[in-house]
Formats: C-alpha cells, sequence, structure tokens
C-alpha cells in the first residue's frame, strides 16, 4: 500500500473514530436541549390554550352577565333616591274629618334621621367592619365578586363575602334576599348606578336609616340606627359615644343573636356575643388606624353594660271594631289593588292560595309603607253609637240572663258612606262583630227586596192588590203538611191589600206573591238574580225555596241595611264603603272609591215601596219606634220615617230597619248561640233603636234631613181601584152569576201596567172555597150595613 493510500485510509479511521467520539461525549447535553425545547412548546400551547379559554370564558361569562341582567331597568337619579331612601313607616288611619283614629305600628320599628344627626364613630365603625375600601371601590370590587361566586360554584373560598355596603343596601331596599345569579348581577349594576347617583355619606346615611338593628328594651323589632341608639342605650343617634357606635355598627352583621334583649325587653342572661362583636369592631378600626392604640384600650375596657337601658312596657293601643274593620277592610283593597296589577283575574283571586298570598302582601305593605287610610267614619257619630248602644243596649235583654246582642250600621242613601255602626254591646266582651261578619235569618226584613218590591217592579200588583190571607200548609220539601204562620198570625182568613199585608208583616201573602212571580218568571231564583244579586246579597238555593219570602237565608246587618238603601235612593244601589281613599307617603293617592250606582229597581217602584213602608211605621203594628221616638225626641220623630221589622221562628232574630229620605239605619238583635229570645223582642229593639237614633242626632241633627219626604215617582200610575178587589170597578160573573161588586175604590199605585179588569177570582193565590168565604162574607157585611141604615 503506498502511502497515499495508507494515509486515505488512515485519514477515514480517524474520522469514524472521531465521529463516534463526538457522539459519545456529546450525548447528554443534546438530550436536555431537547427536552428543554419540548417542554417550553408545551407551555405556550398551554398558554395560548388557556389564552383562547380564559378569552372564551371572558366572552361567555360576559354574554352570560348581558343575559342576567337583560330587561333590568335602569332608574333615573330621583327614582334611585327614593328607593334607597325609602324606610318603613307607620300607617295611619284617620276619622272622615282627618282625625287620626289609630296608628298601624311597623315592624320594625324605626325613625328617618339626616347624615348630620348620626355620630362619626358609628360611620368609621360600620366602613372598618363591613367595607373597609368603601370610600374607593365604585360601589363594587371585583375580586370579592369572583370569590363570592367561586364559592357559591366550586365551594372554594366560601363564606368570604363579596358584598360592599353599597350591594348590601340594593339588596335590602331595591331587590330581595333570593339566592341566585340573576339576582346578583342586577345587584352589581344597581350598585355602580347608585355610587353614579349618590355620594358616600348618602349611601351610608341611607344604610344606617334602613338596617335591622336587632330588640330594644321594649323586645320591639328595631330598624334604623336612631331607634337602636334611643332603643338599646337612650341615646340619640349624633350623641353615641365610641364603645357605644362599634356595638351598634356590629348588630346588622346578625341583629337578634348580638342584641341585649330578648323579645320580652329583658337583658338576656348572657350577652357576651354581643360584646366579643363590640371587640371585634373596635379591632377593626385600630387595624384601619381610625382610632389610636389608646382608643382603642380605652374603649375595648369601657364598662358598656351599664348603659343598657332597662326594661319598659310597650303603650298597646286599645283596639275595637273601628279599627280591626277599617284594617281588614284597607287590607282586603290592597291586596286585589296588587293582584289586579299583576294581572290576577277574578277567578283566581277567588282561590284561597291566591287571595291569601296577596292578603299577606298587603299586610306587610300596610305596616311599612306608610300608608294613610281615609275612613267614611264620622268620628262624633261613632262616638255618639257606642255611647247609646252601653246606655241603653240593656233594653235588649229579655230577663233569661244571656246578653241579647245587636249589630247597627248608619249608611248615607245617596252616596252608601258609612257614617257609624255597633258591633256587639261591649268589644271585650264579645268581638263578633254583629254589624258587617255575623250572617243571621233575615225574617220578614227581607220581603220588601225579595217579594213586594221586584213584584210591584214586574207590574204583578200594585198598592192595593188583594192578596189570600187563609190558613195553610207548606206544599214541599222537608216542611211539606206543616203550619205556614207568623208567630202572632196564622191567617186572617180574607184577603189583604198589599199595604196591609206589609204594614202587618203576614207570612202567607208573601208566600202568595212570591211563588206567583216565580212560576210566572220560570225560575226559583229570578229575584236573586235580577235584584239580590246586584246588591251584593249572597248566593244561595235557598231563594228559591218555599220559606223563602219569610226570611230563611242568612244574611248580614249591612247587607240588609244596603238593600234599604236602595229603595230609599230612588231604587238605586250604591255599595256600602267605609274607605274613601288611600294614599301612600308621599301623599299620592293610590285608591280612590268610585261610586258605581246599580238601577235595581225602578224609581216608581222605590217610591211606592217606601209609600208602603211609611205605613209600617205610622200604623205601628209591628213595631213602636215612633212613638217611642217621639216621647224620646219628638223633632227627631216627625222625620218622614219608613221602614221594616223582621222576626224569626221562636224569636231567634230581630231586625228593625228604618230610613228617612237621607240615611237608612239598621240592627239586628239575637243571641250569639241561636236560642230564642223572650216575647216582645221587635219592642225591645224599637226602643234601643229610638235611644240609638237620639244619641246620633244630638251630635249632628241634620244628618236625618227631618223636612225632607218621600215623594211619589211622577211615573207611578195612581189608579182608581175597586176597595174589594184591588181590580178596575164594575161587576163581575162566575159560572153565569153576575156578582155585584161591594161599593167602594180607592187608589192603587203601579210601578208599571196596571189592574186588570174586574173578576171573580182578583187575587193573588187563594181557591174557590176561600173565594166564596171572601165573596160571601163581604156580602153579608154589606147587607147588615144597608139593613143597619134602613132601621136608623
Amino acid at each position: 500500500m503506498n502511502f497515499l493510500a495508507h494515509k486515505k485510509k488512515m485519514n477515514r479511521q480517524s474520522k469514524k473514530s472521531s465521529k463516534g467520539k463526538s457522539r459519545t461525549s456529546m450525548g447528554g447535553p443534546f438530550a436536555l436541549n431537547v427536552s428543554l425545547r419540548v417542554v417550553k412548546s408545551l407551555l405556550l400551547g398551554f398558554v395560548v390554550v388557556l389564552f383562547l379559554g380564559g378569552m372564551l370564558a371572558l366572552g361567555v361569562g360576559a354574554g352570560y352577565f348581558a343575559h342576567l341582567v337583560e330587561g333590568t331597568p335602569t332608574p333615573t337619579k330621583s327614582e334611585m333616591k327614593q328607593k334607597v331612601g325609602d324606610i318603613a313607616e307607620s300607617s295611619k288611619l284617620l276619622y272622615a274629618d282627618n282625625q287620626e283614629l289609630a296608628t298601624i305600628q311597623a315592624d320594625p320599628i324605626r325613625e328617618k334621621i339626616n347624615a348630620d344627626e348620626i355620630s362619626p364613630w358609628v360611620k368609621k365603625a360600620l366602613v372598618a367592619t363591613e367595607d373597609e375600601n368603601f370610600y374607593e371601590h365604585p360601589g363594587v370590587v371585583p375580586k370579592a365578586v369572583v370569590r363570592a361566586l367561586l364559592g357559591e360554584v366550586i365551594g372554594f373560598g366560601a363564606g368570604s363575602g363579596g358584598s360592599t355596603l353599597t350591594q348590601q343596601l340594593i339588596k335590602q331596599q331595591v331587590l330581595t334576599n333570593e339566592t341566585s345569579f340573576k339576582r346578583k348581577a342586577n345587584e352589581i349594576v344597581l350598585a355602580l348606578d347608585v355610587e353614579k347617583y349618590l355620594s358616600k355619606d348618602e349611601i351610608l346615611t341611607a344604610y344606617l336609616n334602613v338596617s335591622p338593628f336587632g330588640r330594644n328594651n321594649k323586645g320591639q323589632n328595631i330598624a334604623g340606627v336612631e331607634e337602636a341608639a334611643i332603643g338599646i342605650f337612650g341615646v340619640h343617634a349624633k350623641d353615641l359615644n365610641l364603645p357605644q357606635s362599634a356595638f351598634i355598627a356590629g348588630l346588622p352583621q346578625s341583629p337578634i343573636v348580638y342584641s341585649p334583649y330578648t323579645n320580652t325587653g329583658d337583658l338576656k342572661q348572657d350577652y357576651s356575643l354581643g360584646m366579643d362583636r363590640k371587640n371585634d369592631v373596635l379591632f377593626n378600626m385600630y387595624r384601619e388606624q381610625v382610632i389610636s392604640k389608646k382608643e382603642y384600650d380605652d374603649a375595648k375596657n369601657y364598662d358598656l353594660a351599664k348603659d343598657f337601658q332597662a326594661r319598659q312596657d310597650v303603650e298597646v293601643q286599645q283596639h275595637g271594631f273601628l279599627y280591626y274593620t277599617i284594617y281588614n277592610e284597607a287590607i282586603s283593597i290592597v291586596a286585589k289593588q296588587q293582584a289586579k296589577e299583576d294581572g290576577i283575574s277574578d277567578a283566581d283571586y277567588a282561590k284561597t292560595e291566591v287571595s291569601t298570598r296577596y292578603i299577606e302582601q298587603a299586610k306587610v305593605k300596610m305596616q311599612n309603607q306608610g300608608l294613610i287610610v281615609h275612613s267614611t267614619i264620622d268620628k262624633n257619630i261613632y262616638d255618639a253609637m257606642q255611647l247609646g248602644v252601653a246606655q241603653y243596649g240593656q233594653n235588649l235583654d229579655d230577663g233569661s240572663g244571656t246578653t241579647v246582642e245587636t249589630g247597627s250600621v248608619l249608611m248615607d242613601n245617596k252616596t252608601g258612606r258609612i257614617y257609624g255602626f255597633v258591633g256587639s254591646r261591649d268589644y271585650s266582651s264579645n268581638q263578633n262583630n254583629h254589624a258587617f261578619d255575623t250572617a243571621r235569618q233575615a225574617g220578614s226584613s227581607i220581603k220588601p227586596v225579595l217579594v213586594y218590591g221586584p213584584a210591584i217592579d214586574q207590574g204583578l200588583l200594585g198598592s192595593e192588590s188583594r192578596i189570600a190571607d187563609f190558613p195553610m200548609k207548606y206544599q214541599h220539601g222537608e216542611d211539606a203538611g206543616k203550619a205556614l204562620e207568623n208567630a202572632e198570625n196564622k191567617g186572617s182568613k180574607t184577603f189583604q191589600t198589599t199595604r196591609d199585608a206589609i204594614a202587618q208583616s203576614t207570612n202567607i201573602p208573601a208566600y202568595h206573591v212570591y211563588q206567583d212571580m216565580l212560576a210566572k218568571k220560570g225560575s226559583d231564583q229570578f229575584a236573586y238574580d235580577n235584584y239580590l244579586k246586584k246588591m251584593n246579597y249572597p248566593a244561595s238555593h235557598d231563594w228559591g225555596v218555599e220559606a223563602a219570602p219569610l226570611g230563611t237565608t242568612n244574611v248580614s246587618t249591612l247587607t240588609e241595611v244596603n238593600g234599604f238603601q236602595t229603595l230609599a235612593n230612588d231604587g238605586v244601589y250604591q255599595q256600602g264603603y267605609l274607605i274613601d281613599s288611600i294614599t301612600d307617603s308621599t301623599g299620592k293617592e293610590v285608591y280612590k272609591h268610585a261610586n258605581a250606582p246599580v238601577q235595581v229597581f225602578s224609581k216608581a217602584t222605590a217610591s211606592i215601596m217606601n209609600d208602603l213602608m211609611r205605613s209600617v211605621i205610622d200604623e205601628q203594628r209591628t213595631t213602636p219606634f215612633k212613638p217611642i221616638l217621639s216621647g224620646i225626641n219628638y223633632p227627631l220623630s216627625t222625620a218622614d220615617w219608613v221602614g221594616k221589622t223582621g222576626t224569626t221562628d221562636n224569636y231567634s232574630d230581630n231586625w228593625l230597619i228604618v230610613s228617612t229620605p237621607s240615611i237608612t239605619l239598621g240592627s239586628w238583635t239575637g243571641r250569639d248561640d241561636n236560642k230564642p229570645m223572650a216575647d216582645g223582642a221587635g219592642n225591645r229593639t224599637a226602643t234601643y233603636m229610638a235611644y240609638l237614633a237620639d244619641r246620633i242626632y244630638q251630635v249632628n241633627p241634620t244628618i236625618f234631613a227631618e223636612s225632607e219626604k218621600f215623594e211619589l215617582s211622577d211615573d207611578v200610575n195612581q189608579v182608581k181601584v175597586s176597595s174589594f178587589t184591588g181590580l178596575k170597578p164594575g161587576k163581575v160573573s162566575q159560572n153565569g152569576t153576575t156578582y155585584q161588586v161591594p161599593g167602594g175604590e180607592t187608589t192603587s199605585l203601579w210601578a208599571k201596567d196596571g189592574p186588570a179588569e174586574n173578576k171573580y177570582d182578583f187575587g193573588i193565590g187563594g181557591n174557590d172555597d176561600e173565594y166564596k168565604t171572601y165573596w160571601n162574607t163581604r156580602n153579608k157585611t154589606a147587607a147588615k150595613a144597608k139593613e143597619d141604615k134602613t132601621d136608623d
């Protein structure tokens, strides 16, 4: 091998050896380098993915947040100030002349004060404890919100909070305590709005005015720093010292737990939790450098227990029928009004679960929204009626030893306004409201609105029409075979006039008229559907039974008085009402009573009925009301009184309802156990009513309009009729025999149509034997009169 070849060979071997050596010597650094490059690439990829994921999450989160707050109204500055500044205020009930009737105590009780009426120590203590960044943040702290949301979603950081004082104010005043992302999102948006519109001090003051602070030394729930200062330490909020301020500032976190008082107003045996909380607040103030070390030590060692107020009794307002009746009516109005605003139908509201919900909401409004309820009650008249029943209610007792109760209502005929009422003889011993809530059988007091009023209105009879009053028995139902009679009348065995039947309140004629009307109209609910329903009488199948015209259906005193108001008001029903208007705390009228007149009876019918019911009072066959009143107050007795009595079987119930052209006054009397009263209940009721009317007259003599008179309407048809038959005068024929009708004519009042031609069976009701008896009796009477005249 030559040198050149050998050299080439050696070079190849050398290169091969070098290459192998190089790879061997550089194996470690190379692998590390590759690994680092891989890790770097992975990290870069992870960062990119994380960034993209974050951006996606941010976009999704922003979109979701926008969805949550979509539709949230943006209040104006004035609206926001009003919302966050509104506090619960006591509502008031007023008499018609705006005198205060009662205050509906708010729960919790509170008093709104201005910023300069709050001790600076309280504000500093609250901020240091509840929101140390209050003066720096714009209403929310983003990292705190995120921390709180994470806590809600995954449990991380749960309990770490997240609400600023501004957000807490929004939650208390504008939103609810509902736990949901939507509420939280709305809270954030509104908190930012608040910070734009209100100063920090305004926000802080609003918070201190609305927040709950536990209980005071009377055991009452309190809210607002002023009530807390007075109810716990007996000083105004502006006069609170440092330790007192720290104690109060610590209360809102858990008011009842930290309160030093029980629900009776007594100091807790152990109120150390409140004291510990006070020390925490002081430490927060020291930590935030709001107070010095010396101030901290002095305040912590201060004997705060000596400042706690001793227990005091609550001054309880004595309430009675007036308060509860008006309060409940106001609750009903507010509840129905809110349901209507929410689009709830009458049918849905009639469901117990729906109405109950709205009634509870209305109670909260009444307690907390400073409503002013203007009632229709005349204070002087109401007080006079209470004095009347206290002094003369004893006249109702029947000697049995059991109290005979009563319910009375005084109503304006033109409007339905209720001037006053009597709930019972004595509220302290009987809380049953017999004027509005108790429903009892109406007895004969129902006849004018159920029987005679509708029949006259339909043109079925006039004031002098004749109606059978012969002994009879019920024909149908469980009473079949039982005698149909009055307590004092089993049938006069004649045909009575409409006027006599009403004045004597006989049951058999009322039965015949009612059955005749229902038969001709083809419905046993005709009178209810066309008359009573329009006056808000209760629906009942009992309106169609045989005994209905005798007053077997239960009604309230208010309902009956309202029915007679209709007749006294030209047949126009105006629903009785107790509340004229309701205004809110700003003076805005949120409810106003609106008259809704309903023409139930024609004007002619109403005027005829008043003419007939005048006979009830003047003829005194069923009530001595007028002569008793004349002996007590003669000028008042000269008023044009009309009315009707009513008595149920065995004297279980007694009614007297009277009207003048201006007012209607009615009373029910009876026993709460439904047992019978002794005979003479009608006279006892008349005596009580006469004294009651006199008491009212003493405080308001003009209300009875004693110079006004009920007049017959111009469209009343006044027709000359035979006094014997109540039909047009003239001879009659029966079975080929012509009868000479006994002489005598009178004027009959008709609201519609008029009397028919004379006939043998002229009346309403009656059978052949009864007509024969009537004709024979009257002919014998006429013959005897003629004979006596000849003898003379």
